[in-house]
């Protein structure tokens, strides 16, 4: 299987050191003038996490080539994971050209977890290929794709998109209906912005939300989904929890904060990060919390 990714950031190269583990054949596709020396530095930095997930990397990078011209990248591509950055103008632009160079059975996947595959393929004639495959950062350690097609894509195309995830060891999950932000992203952000208020409102600190979140919501929602814990939650399940507490929810809910991210609060919320992370270099940060998903993970794979 040959696999281009156009762009090679932090989440085109974590794309890229999935896809070599699990066999693939790659082409990195950046203008950026250092671009074999940047990729082959990020790679070496997750084979780490690589091994950890039990995959042999011995090599892998020989399924590896690089290409600066877009045309030469995707002439041979099965499929190409776009990853450049969230402009939906050079969206645009992008898959208006991968439509001419690219072979007509090669599947289109994006990246973006802002623009809608509609929104993205305005200019494509035939956009049956095209869709959205959005993983959380860093995409070789998170399970999940949001697979999100357009108007146009044909049900083929969502079909090889989820075999080709489920391939790669993904958990890929369809979404049904095109919206901003997809899911996973739209209830991280109805978290962070509750969270914002809660810190700027002076109820807690960021370090210690961080902890409250680690301490609860985190481990029982890696174990159960939200809905599930409900459910799981007492006689009755769902329906009960809803009859019961529903009026307390609601009243929750109308004291749930709306925040501007203007200049004062993101000086605020920054200061305050940095004074609680800016401790540790970022790299040793960045180490401990993929060690700790790691370990979640192993933990989640032992469940029947």
């Amino acid at each position: 299987m040959q696999v281009t990714v156009i762009g090679a950031g932090t989440v085109g190269l974590s794309w890229t050191g999935l896809f070599l583990a699990n066999g693939a054949k790659v082409t990195i596709c950046d203008p950026r003038p250092d671009i074999r020396l940047w990729a082959l530095s990020g790679l070496e930095g997750i084979k780490w996490s690589l091994v950890s997930l039990g995959y042999s990397i011995d090599k892998f990078t020989r399924q590896l080539c690089f290409e600066d011209k877009l045309h030469k990248a995707v002439q041979d591509a099965d499929i190409i994971q776009e990853c450049i950055p969230e402009e939906l103008e050079a969206k645009r632009s992008m898959y208006e050209k991968l439509e001419r160079f690219a072979p007509s059975s090669a599947l289109m996947l994006s990246s973006s977890a802002g623009f809608s595959a509609s929104e993205m393929a305005v200019r494509m004639t035939n956009a049956g290929r095209m869709m959205v495959g959005h993983s959380f950062c860093p995409p070789h350690l998170i399970p999940l794709v949001e697979v999100g097609p357009g108007e146009r894509t044909s049900p083929e195309s969502i079909r090889k998109a989820m075999d080709f995830y489920r391939r790669m060891g993904k958990y890929p999950v369809l979404i049904g209906k095109e919206v901003a932000g997809l899911v996973a992203n739209r209830l991280h952000f109805a978290l962070l912005r509750e969270g914002i208020h809660l810190v700027t409102s002076g109820v807690i600190t960021i370090e210690s939300l961080d902890e409250i979140v680690r301490s609860s919501l985190g481990p029982r929602w890696a174990a159960a989904g939200p809905f599930k814990t409900i459910a799981l939650g007492g006689a009755g399940g769902l329906g009960n929890f809803l009859e019961q507490l529903g009026p307390t929810v609601e009243h929750i809910w109308r004291g749930l904060g709306h925040v501007k991210l203007d200049a004062e609060t993101r000086a605020s919320l920054r200061k305050q990060s940095d004074d609680v992370y800016a401790r540790v270099p970022v790299e040793d940060l960045v180490k401990e919390r993929d060690e700790h998903q790691i370990a979640i993970l192993r933990a989640l794979r032992k469940q029947p």
